[in-house]
């Protein structure tokens, strides 16, 4: 049976979100193995947009000040 590209997203998504709750904070690339960062990076693509596709953080918007998108953080669920 072969792994559909959804299936592989929600794989690196629902890591993310483990390793989130595990840590306390947002995981960093060093929180993971190798093959598992390059897998991650591979389903849902560089470690920021990695972040954001599973809800961790905050996607920037273009012209959007560092202090703009401070005012607007996300606060993420209790079940992360």
């Amino acid at each position: 049976m072969q792994v559909t590209p959804e299936e592989k997203r929600g794989w690196a998504e629902d890591l993310l979100r483990q390793k989130y709750a595990e840590l306390g904070r947002l995981p960093t690339k060093k929180d993971f193995d190798n093959a598992a960062c390059a897998q991650i990076k591979a389903y849902l693509g560089p470690w920021p947009r990695a972040l954001e596709a599973a809800g961790l953080k905050v996607p920037k918007e273009k012209n959007e000040t560092k202090t703009e998108r401070m005012k607007r953080k996300c606060v993420l669920p209790r079940e992360y």
